[in-house]
């Protein structure tokens, strides 16, 4: 008896300790959710991550962790971390760029931490700061360079990468941001969703431009820009959904299944979390 129990206890010590490494080998992604930003419907900052994240929850080996409003009040949280996502306003004001954070930011490009910038988090100023992002995301929405009106496009996947899997040509209106500034014949970046036209402030109709793209950094990390996300209802898309959680697991050095990550999302979801903010 002794020895049977003595079994038993081993086999319980083995199965909790596999449990605890498999715990520990999952997958850390940091999500930043930003502060309430625009009217209504527009730049759900909030809602739109913690879809991110309940979609990452149901895909196992995988640790989402939120960060609401705005950059993580501890730094901490970036430990381990093998991408980070941000969703929030950018510009000038980007909490990316604020105090000593693009040092943090440095540390973890270096480390070859993947980075996630959807809609707004993709603009940067021009100089120092638009001339760093070129190196760690590949392209960024340059002021005064860069165009952003809204616009009802059809999207198309634009090669066969692993971001695309799964994603077919879809419309969306959506404040498609276009003329990136990107670096000329970068061999790093790939074009990954080209529009087939929008429509410029100057009342120019512009041909097959690049509304996501693909970095591979030099330090082995990876990047992914993505100018969708103005609207929220575009998250009730499945082909928007996929596109970005692929990128995610892509960027996390992840595989990405041959159809795409699917992840149902309900009405009753996309209007949950929705900020309390003017109509």
């Amino acid at each position: 008896m002794k020895t049977l129990f003595g079994w038993f206890a081993l086999s319980g010590l083995a199965l909790a300790s596999a449990m605890s490494t498999a715990q520990a080998a999952d997958t850390k992604i940091v999500l930043i959710a930003g502060t309430p930003s625009h009217a209504a419907g527009a730049h759900e900052f909030n809602a739109g991550t913690k879809l991110l994240v309940k979609c990452l929850k149901e895909i196992p080996g995988i640790d989402p962790v939120l960060v609401q409003g705005g950059w993580p009040k501890d730094e901490s949280v970036f430990k381990g971390a093998k991408s980070v996502v941000f969703f929030m306003d950018g510009g000038g004001g980007h909490p990316m760029i604020q105090g000593e954070r693009l040092e943090t930011m440095r540390k973890l490009m270096d480390q070859g931490v993947g980075l996630v910038c959807l809609h707004y988090a993709v603009e940067f100023p021009k100089g120092k700061v638009g001339d760093q992002l070129l190196d760690w995301l590949g392209g960024y929405y340059e002021t005064a360079y860069s165009d952003n009106p809204h616009n009802d496009a059809r999207i198309i996947p634009k090669s066969e990468h692993p971001i695309t899997r799964g994603v077919k040509p879809f419309r969306a209106n959506d404040e498609w941001y276009f003329k990136i500034r990107f670096r000329p014949e970068d061999p790093r970046v790939t074009p990954i969703l080209t529009a087939e036209e929008l429509v410029g402030h100057d009342k120019k109709t512009y041909k097959d431009q690049v509304v996501a793209w693909a970095t591979e950094r030099k330090e082995g990390g990876r990047s992914f820009g993505f100018t969708g996300g103005h609207f929220h209802a575009n998250w009730g898309q499945e082909e928007f959904r996929t596109l970005v959680l692929n990128s995610i697991l892509w960027s996390a050095k992840l595989e990405v299944p041959s159809e795409g990550v699917k992840c149902q999302v309900s009405p009753d979801e996309l209007a949950k979390n929705l900020d309390p903010k003017g109509k």
